[in-house]
């Protein structure tokens, strides 16, 4: 079964087309990997599936368990089980990170247990008594944001660039953490990236090569992370000036 299903979708922002004629689907238990340059239309597609009011759907619709949700708001979405964990996440001052954890935990029914060893998986202990993201380095947030999101138990979750800018560390503790998010019950996730240095450490099932807005290559993941990380987007450009979509 699907759980995202994204058909021929068109998005517009600020008057600019920003996502044009994009086609993907995540199917129940699978990691899907979404490349891509910075500036590719990666992070505007994410906004479209949460349902950011600034990101216009002009054409195509989104499907979440083949249920047509283009034109629920976010707080629909949310509440339907579609979250994202975000490459920037605020400063919360006042609010040290455990209470903040716990309060999240309770709302969504995770015991204390689970909160426990998924504090210990992202080796956040250090940081439960500190203002949430006050000071904390580019690794820590990420992980912080990890913790946050899988408290809220969703069902499909969206990951903008986990793996950029953090250390091989930070990488490894994040796939692990992404993992147990499937053993609590996701049932699909979506990563975006342009590295593809999560792929290493994380079972992927299939990728998609997204440029100027569009979707270009598409393949197992093993393959596409190793095609990009040997020549960087070049092939896929050469496989869509000769018309092929696929990277086999």
């Amino acid at each position: 079964m699907k759980v995202l299903g994204v058909e021929n979708l068109k998005v517009s922002t600020d008057g600019k087309i920003v996502v044009n004629g994009v086609s993907l689907h995540v199917n129940s238990g699978e990691t899907v990997l979404l490349f891509g340059p910075n500036g590719s239309g990666k992070t505007s597609l994410a906004m479209a599936i949460l349902g950011h009011p600034n990101y216009r759907i002009i054409g195509g619709r989104i499907y979440f368990y083949d249920r047509d949700v283009t034109e629920f708001p976010i707080e629909k979405r949310v509440s339907l089980g579609i979250t994202a964990a975000f490459q920037f996440s605020p400063e919360l001052k006042g609010i040290k990170l455990m209470e903040l954890a716990r309060e999240i935990a309770e709302k969504h029914g995770v015991s204390e247990d689970t909160l426990k060893e998924l504090i210990e998986i992202l080796q956040v202990s250090h940081l439960l008594n500190r203002h949430t993201n006050v000071g904390f380095s580019g690794g820590e947030r990420k992980r912080v944001e990890i913790l946050l999101t899988t408290l809220q138990a969703p069902k499909f979750v969206v990951f903008d660039e986990p793996d950029s800018g953090v250390d091989r560390d930070s990488i490894l503790i994040i796939s692990k953490a992404i993992e147990k998010m499937f053993e609590l019950g996701l049932k699909g996730a979506l990563i975006i990236t342009h590295t593809g240095f999560l792929a290493k450490h994380l079972k992927a099932n299939r990728a998609y090569v997204m440029l100027d807005h569009r979707i270009v290559c598409e393949g197992p993941a093993e393959i596409i992370s190793d095609h990009i990380a040997k020549y960087g987007f070049d092939m896929c450009i050469l496989k869509r000036q000769a018309g092929y979509y696929e990277l086999a």
